[in-house]
């Protein structure tokens, strides 16, 4: 398939993070974009300002007029969150319009480009916002496809100057509904296959077939940057010739050393097989994100940046929306939001929170995400949120997915260890702060729309 045999292009649910990048490189590149989402948000409110027309209708009379004169030149861009009883999407079918999933279309941006793949369970989009900014910051020609918005370029998308063929192409590799295996990318990292997304996979083994799949797309002569710690199988169908780094905070082949936390800094040394650089300056904490720029920095030493480029495009990251988000501070307060909505996530999140924090309390408002990981997961959610002083816990945010009967947020904070806990609707959250304002850091942590909680609580904390 070839995109130059099309002139229009319509989206259906392009609000997502990965669908809207994908809408703004067609609108750069020229083409008429339209876009149906079920809800209004700010990311759909930007699309609109940027001249793309949005419906938030489910409606086949508001089908564009140009797409419905032209079906062998339109393409359908679909994410796999649209319901299979969506009548657009049936109406389009029905008419045979092209339709392609998400990542198809990524995988076709990126076929003739030298492709940069991130992968994992977590950490995908601040490592390839890093990957992304130590890049561009030292001159290199890249686009990305984000997975988030880079504080750095206030956009999930970056497009480079030149032709796609010509540039290195970053590129978040999902693995929800195998994603994934639409890009054979010349460097991977894999930061993470803990079990996830069971509702597609089923188990674990077949995650890490998929992974195992998605690995053996790497080209050969190409690089594998793997975290260290992930299950040894991963490798088992690697093409001969690709080159395997394993790294992590203590051990592998590349690694960091004599970590150190001041104030929001965090300083380390890498030392690499591309070479050592002893000093280095995160300004986004995290133990986490210190292995995850490790990731990044291997990736810019592959591609030939300069030590002083690295250096000085580590310490200018600026970090990503929601993850690790200093929102608010002052009058004695902290206030940070977090998109971790996975155990291993919030465990990352919190065992950090505590480093900068040591003699804190810590209140956390967590809304789980997804009626199975919920359930799946159940025992892991209450044991990493335990390390709060305070939990307030969410209704589900089902996102795609029915209720499944006996699976609620009771069944976590009942394991919660917490001195402190309750269950909360989202809109009591900020009303209950006049009554138990007795913290000094609060969090908000998932992935479904807490986030609209970020303003009203950012200014309850400056006005109270």
């Amino acid at each position: 398939m070839r995109l130059d045999n099309y002139s229009y292009i319509y989206f259906l649910g392009i609000g997502g993070i990965g669908m809207s990048a994908i809408a703004r490189w067609f609108k750069a590149k020229g083409y008429p974009v339209w876009g149906y989402d079920k809800t209004r948000t700010p990311l759909t409110e930007a699309l609109e300002q940027e001249g793309i027309e949005v419906h938030y209708e489910d409606n086949i009379a508001l089908l564009p007029e140009e797409i419905l004169q032209h079906k062998q030149q339109t393409l359908v861009v679909l994410t796999p969150a649209i319901p299979a009883e969506h009548s657009e999407w049936a109406y389009l079918r029905e008419q045979q319009y092209m339709i392609k999933k998400r990542s198809e279309v990524l995988g076709i941006i990126t076929a003739s480009a030298y492709t940069v793949a991130v992968a994992g369970t977590h950490g995908k989009t601040t490592t390839s916002s890093m990957v992304t900014h130590l890049l561009h910051h030292a001159g290199v020609d890249c686009s990305a496809f984000l997975g988030g918005i880079a504080t750095n370029l206030n956009s999930n998308l970056l497009i480079g100057k030149g032709a796609v063929e010509k540039e290195v192409v970053v590129v978040e590799a999902d693995e929800y509904d195998r994603s994934f295996l639409t890009l054979f990318p010349e460097i991977a990292i894999v930061t993470s296959a803990d079990p996830d997304h069971l509702d597609i996979y089923g188990d674990k083994e077949e995650l890490i077939r998929t992974f195992q799949r998605f690995i053996s797309q790497i080209k050969p002569g190409g690089y594998l940057f793997l975290q260290e710690k992930t299950d040894p199988r991963l490798t088992d169908l690697i093409q001969a010739g690709v080159h395997i780094v394993k790294y992590s905070l203590e051990g592998g082949e590349a690694h960091i050393k004599n970590l150190a936390i001041r104030g929001r800094w965090f300083e380390f040394g890498v030392e690499s097989p591309f070479g050592n650089i002893p000093s280095l300056r995160l300004g986004v904490p995290g133990y986490h994100n210190a292995e995850n720029a490790l990731a990044a920095v291997l990736v810019a030493q592959a591609l030939k940046v300069t030590e002083e480029k690295i250096r000085d495009g580590v310490e200018t990251f600026s970090g990503v929306k929601r993850r690790f988000e200093f929102v608010y501070e002052g009058k004695g307060k902290v206030y940070i939001d977090d998109y971790a909505h996975h155990p291993k996530e919030i465990d990352a999140f919190m065992t950090s929170l505590r480093a900068l924090y040591p003699n804190k309390r810590i209140k956390v408002i967590f809304q789980p995400h997804l009626f199975s990981r919920t359930r799946d997961f159940a025992d892991e959610f209450a044991e990493s949120l335990s390390k709060a002083d305070e939990l307030v816990l969410l209704d589900i945010y089902p996102a795609r997915e029915k209720p499944i009967p006996g699976v609620t947020s009771e069944m976590v904070l009942e394991q919660v260890k917490s001195p402190i806990k309750e269950l909360m609707h989202k809109e009591e959250v900020v009303g209950n702060l006049f009554k138990n304002g007795d913290f000094d850091v609060l969090a908000t942590v998932g992935a479904g729309d807490i986030d609209t909680l970020v303003k009203p609580l950012r200014n309850f904390l400056e006005n109270n």
